[in-house]
């Protein structure tokens, strides 16, 4: 230990007499593979006991822990302990994200055979461009990564970073798939074809083959380690409402554990399947929809009228009578017609535009049905239209 307890005085006056760093560090790593802690600590009792100030030993602490960083058995030995966790958990990860992604139907079984087959199509735009040969169809069969994109952005990076705090995800893969979704828009719309062209579409499928193998290592084996089963199977029920991006699989434990969300009411909420609202928020909301909106229920019983100035006039008293007692001989034949076929599931939606107040008024009579398809009433909506006939008119100006 003597010996070492000198060496390693001579480094630290080094240090003290304020020579380079790096130049101290590179010859003490010829002289030492690693060295304990204890003779770092004699070292410096040593140079106290010799006088070196306490002072400019404390001011030098910083710069030994500098040099022999990484260099003590203890700092090995927990270095070393540290990367087997670390690959113990690694392996773990992975074992468990190759799990789900086996399983048929799962969500990270459906995102990997999506990647699978946008990889494919990759490769068949990289051998055209190489050869100057892409065609308008080629690329156009690229739009097809905005479902997996849309899906991704919907349903894991925001999970991710609001039930488990991961924001990596969602702060940079999401920005870069926007990213590259606008390029190919971009050069979808630039029909130059031209040598510039040709290596932005090169950049762009290289960012997205980069961009598959980032959710393959990092957002995958984030999400199989985090999510639980039942949201696993929430995802699975949710991304049915997306256009298939590959052909959908059944997955058979989600299919028989589908949570079904029962309208209940609490002492402040009213609970449906697509969330809850307070009674206030739900009558602000439906005032708030610039349509004139009316329920009559199974028995044609006018049931609700939302509030607000209404071009076909709604009066209060009305609520509880049946409908018809509120249309004009010449029209009731026709409304009992429509809502006898709504009864009778013939007919489903009934369009009716119309001159209202000099203004284009769509009139729409919807049938509402529940999930079994029972019929539960007929639904009003009036809307003005002009806007769009404004829309359309400034456009052709334009």
């Amino acid at each position: 230990m003597g010996n070492q307890v000198e060496s390693l005085k001579k480094y630290l006056r080094r240090l003290g007499a304020g020579e380079d760093l790096e130049k101290v560090r590179k010859d003490f790593a010829v002289e030492f593979q690693d060295v304990d802690a204890t003779v770092i600590m004699k070292a410096e009792q040593e140079m106290l006991a010799e006088g070196t100030p306490l002072s400019e030993v404390q001011k030098l602490c910083d710069v030994h822990a500098a040099l022999f960083h990484g260099a003590t058995r203890e700092e090995k030995i927990a270095n070393a302990e540290r990367e087997v966790n670390a690959a113990m958990i690694r392996e773990e990860r992975t074992t468990k994200t190759q799990k789900l992604i086996e399983q048929k139907g799962h969500p990270l079984y459906t995102f990997t055979k999506e990647n699978e087959a946008l990889a494919g199509l990759l490769d068949q735009i990289k051998t055209a461009a190489c050869a100057g040969d892409v065609t308008q169809d080629l690329l156009g069969s690229l739009r097809d990564i905005s479902i997996h994109y849309a899906k991704k952005g919907d349903l894991l990076y925001p999970h991710l970073n609001v039930q488990y705090g991961i924001s990596g995800p969602s702060n940079v893969m999401w920005t870069v798939d926007d990213e590259i979704r606008d390029e190919i828009s971009a050069l979808l719309k630039d029909k130059q074809y031209d040598k510039k062209w040709y290596e932005r579409l090169l950049a762009v499928v290289q960012r997205a083959e980069e961009m598959i193998y980032k959710e393959a290592n990092i957002l995958f084996p984030n999400c199989a380690a985090n999510f639980t089963e039942e949201e696993w199977i929430g995802i699975y029920h949710d991304q049915k409402d997306y256009a298939d991006g590959v052909k959908a699989e059944i997955w058979e434990d989600a299919e028989s554990n589908k949570k079904i969300s029962e309208a209940s009411f609490s002492d402040s909420e009213i609970i449906m399947p697509g969330g809850h609202l307070t009674v206030e928020q739900l009558t602000a909301l439906l005032n708030t929809i610039p349509l004139e909106i009316t329920f009559v229920d199974v028995h044609n019983i006018n049931r609700f009228f939302n509030e607000g100035p209404k071009d076909f006039k709604r009066p209060a008293m009305a609520i509880d009578r049946e409908v018809f007692s509120c249309h004009p001989p010449k029209v009731e034949t026709k409304v009992r017609r429509i809502i006898e076929e709504f009864r009778a599931g013939t007919l489903d939606e009934v369009p009716i535009w119309m001159e209202k107040n000099g203004k284009c008024m769509l009139v729409r009579y919807i049938a509402v049905r529940d999930t079994q398809n029972n019929y539960l009433g007929t639904l009003e909506l009036v809307q003005d239209m002009d806007f769009a006939k404004e829309h359309f008119s400034s456009k052709k100006k334009e």
